[in-house]
């Protein structure tokens, strides 16, 4: 039987080894930055409790020890949040991280990082797609909690284990096919109205988004330097694009006159009327839509299957924009019109 003498204390700084009363296990403690790390060395040994303290203090001095005990879901979300900030992200990716974390905790709640498993993230995808939440969706909130694991795993110390993975559901196809010049003349020909010309240019030329083209300003158009200038971008960065000859006249008629401050689309001409005048003739659906002969613009602004986002600030002589009709939900995509 191993010798159970009292022996002499180590150096300071070294930690120590002891069994605690009524344990058949040693147990190791030590200090790391002021912090006592005291657990159970799983074993009977002193001798082997004594190499497991050496390779502990080891991986705490080369910041490859994981301590994940108070670890939460949480905490990883403020660490996350915090980075994000610190490196720049945009308010439009904050708020949209914000939103997927509130799904996330509502499931998750407080439950420790190391309690997360395979099996944890299977029930969160029956749950969230009980609740009505796409598939697109739901692998994107799971992508925003993988982060999380893998900067609390980049951390030094260690805050997780190991990276989270999960197998992603699957998610339709993008959609196929692009406007060609043939088929953009065929829609300029029967779009009627200066300002609904103009954003059908810009969207056929440049691929704004619907966003973009609504909230145009006319301190954004530079007809001297030849460039519309975008305050913010998808990625939250500035844009700015060269005007080909056809954008600068459509947008030198649409501007002139009017305020820097002022919209280009604010006109005498009501949009609203426009699009509710028929089109069906445009395009040969025969379910009397309702959209003008300025409706292939509509057609572009309020395609249903973007993948561009957008909440702008209401504005009602544009609300038919949002209004689309059954026939427009033909294959066409995304640069494919964007």
């Amino acid at each position: 039987m191993e010798n159970t003498a009292k022996k002499p204390r180590g150096k300071r700084g070294q930690g120590c080894v002891y069994r605690p009363k009524g344990s058949r296990n040693w147990w190791i403690k030590f200090s790391v930055a002021g912090r006592i790390v005291q657990e159970s060395a799983n074993t009977e040994s002193r001798r082997e409790a004594l190499d497991t303290l050496k390779g502990k203090i080891l991986k705490y001095t080369n910041g490859e020890a994981v301590d994940c005990r108070n670890t939460t879901v949480e905490s990883l979300k403020e660490s996350m949040l915090a980075a994000w900030k610190l490196h720049g992200r945009g308010p439009h990716s904050i708020k949209w991280a914000k939103g997927c974390w509130k799904h996330l905790l509502a499931f998750f709640g407080n439950a420790k990082a190391n309690s997360v498993s395979s099996q944890s993230v299977r029930d969160y995808m029956e749950k969230r797609k009980a609740q009505g939440a796409s598939n697109a969706s739901v692998n994107r909130e799971l992508s925003i909690l993988q982060r999380a694991f893998a900067l609390g795993f980049e951390e030094t110390p260690r805050r997780v284990t190991a990276k989270l993975y999960f197998e992603r559901l699957p998610e339709s196809k993008p959609r196929q096919g692009f406007i060609e010049e043939k088929t953009y003349r065929a829609l300029a020909e029967n779009c009627e109205g200066l300002y609904l010309r103009a954003m059908l240019a810009l969207a056929y030329s440049f691929g704004f988004r619907k966003g973009e083209l609504l909230n145009l300003k006319v301190g954004n158009v530079d007809l001297l330097a030849r460039a519309v200038r975008l305050e913010t971008s998808k990625n939250g960065e500035p844009r700015q694009v060269n005007l080909t000859d056809e954008t600068r006249k459509l947008l030198s008629a649409c501007v002139a006159g009017k305020a820097p401050a002022a919209f280009v689309s604010d006109s005498k001409e009501v949009v609203g009327e426009a699009l509710a005048r028929g089109c069906c003739s445009f395009c040969g659906c025969g379910c009397g839509c309702g959209f003008a002969r300025a409706g292939p613009l509509a057609w572009l602004l309020a395609w249903p299957c973007l993948p561009h986002r957008f909440s702008a600030p209401r504005r009602p002589e544009l609300d038919s924009l949002s209004r689309m009709p059954a026939c427009f939900t033909s294959s066409m995509s995304a640069r494919a019109l964007w």
